[in-house]
């Protein structure tokens, strides 16, 4: 397709992770523009609404498992257009839906099995594979994707919805269907540098399409062990569980103010526009968070002190949040929170190769996915929605929230560096 093949095809990687993480968060983080119209039509609670995202979320942290599994094995494409297909059909058939089980099963179960398979985990492990020196960046520059698409969809979906919410439904499926399958075939094709003869960040080539054992790196210049540790081990350690805990906790309080923040507002007597555009400028703060957090990450000794102020930003604009009643106020909730929570998708990677190596990325971050956006953000919406429908307000989700947010900050600073030695 006239892609000049003397240039690193990593960073092709990078754009086409950044594209189909635009996409697959578009469709996911946007939902939260449904609820009202939703339970307008069809008489239903905020927790039966909230219920169905909880499920899609938990879908798509059990479809992270597998995805991630498989990543380790296979070449990204295949395993991309699959998801595509199978959440697209959610999508469509979601505008059709009658009952809260129909709900549940086509977009709580099968729009959240498929968006794992083409979701943050393949995008990030995708792109993880093809660099180490630039790794940060690299993950950095690719999750800018989300926000991008956040901050598009929203104003297009919240004018869609404003005429007929089922039509918002199947223009999320059909751009799915068409825009994942294109962008997978055009730059997920290959499955890392070693396949074609080349060293993580594009150095030192070699002729052919084979890796030459020969020049294969020193350690001193590449530290990446040799081998993978079993997941059983990982699972014993508790540098695991110190970022699935923290994780967990941010994409809880991520989800929750993701699937209510636009109903809050409008609670509020905030216009339904401004309040939805208030999504898309969390995904133009987290561009920024993004580029910054995975910027910095590169050139500090170790990433978790990023991390942490990451969730602390998060804290600042959950505090603001509580307070906004009006759009102005919204607005500095959504930079201080967004550029906060742009720390998550290049984090999350980041910290488990730092701690774990590249060869088990995949399938440990498909682990650490099931947890963090299953449990955690399946958890976030549903806590947020029940909240809700018992105490007539968002207050008491929010201060949960802030608390959950200020114990991770600094419980991140406790997790424990990498032992080279014991390649652990």
């Amino acid at each position: 397709m006239g892609i000049k093949r003397d240039f690193y095809w990593g960073w092709y990687v990078v754009l086409g992770a950044f594209l189909i993480s635009g996409i697959n968060c578009g469709a996911r983080y946007c939902f939260g523009i449904f609820v009202i119209p939703m339970s307008l039509e069809y008489g239903w609670s905020r927790s039966v609404i909230s219920l169905g995202a909880s499920l899609m979320t938990l879908s798509y942290g059990i479809g992270g498992i597998f995805s991630g599994y498989l990543l380790d094995r296979m070449a990204p494409r295949w395993i991309i257009i699959i998801g595509a297909v199978v959440s697209a059909a959610g999508l469509i058939l979601t505008a059709f839906v009658q009952s809260p089980w129909q709900y549940y099963l086509i977009f709580g179960l099968l729009f959240g099995l498929g968006s794992a398979w083409f979701g943050v985990v393949v995008c990030s492990v995708s792109v993880g594979k093809w660099f180490l020196k630039k790794r940060g960046m690299a993950i950095g520059i690719s999750s800018i994707g989300i926000g991008v698409g956040t901050m598009i969809m929203s104003p297009i979906l919240a004018y869609i919805v404003r005429q007929n919410w089922q039509q918002g439904f199947i223009f999320l499926g059909l751009i799915v269907l068409v825009g994942v399958i294109f962008l997978a075939q055009l730059f997920m094709r290959k499955t890392s540098p070693e396949s074609c003869g080349l060293y993580p960040d594009g150095n030192l080539p070699a002729a052919g399409c084979t890796f030459p054992p020969s020049l294969r790196p020193s350690p001193s210049t590449y530290p990446e062990p040799a081998q993978g540790l079993p997941l059983q081990t990982i699972f014993k350690d508790s540098r695991f569980w110190i970022l699935a805990v923290c994780y967990s906790l941010a994409v809880m309080a991520q989800m929750s103010v993701f699937v209510h923040q636009v109903a809050y507002a409008i609670d509020r007597d905030i216009d339904q526009i401004a309040a939805a555009s208030s999504l898309g400028f969390i995904g133009v703060a987290s561009i920024l968070g993004r580029f910054f957090f995975g910027w910095f990450s590169d050139r500090i000794k170790d990433a978790k002190i990023a991390s942490s102020i990451g969730f602390f930003l998060m804290v600042l604009g959950m505090i603001v949040l509580m307070k906004a009643n009006n759009a102005a106020l919204l607005f500095v909730y959504s930079f201080l929170f967004g550029f906060g929570y742009g720390s998550i998708a290049p984090m999350m990677p980041f910290l488990l190769v730092d701690r774990f190596g590249i060869q088990v990325l995949g399938t440990t971050y498909g682990a650490l996915t099931f947890f963090v956006a299953g449990i955690g953000g399946g958890a976030g919406p549903l806590l947020c929605g029940f909240i809700y429908d018992r105490c007539g307000s968002y207050n008491f989700a929010w201060q949960i929230n802030v608390a959950a947010l200020f114990l991770i900050t600094v419980l991140i600073l406790t997790l424990k560096p990498r032992d080279l030695h014991r390649n652990v």
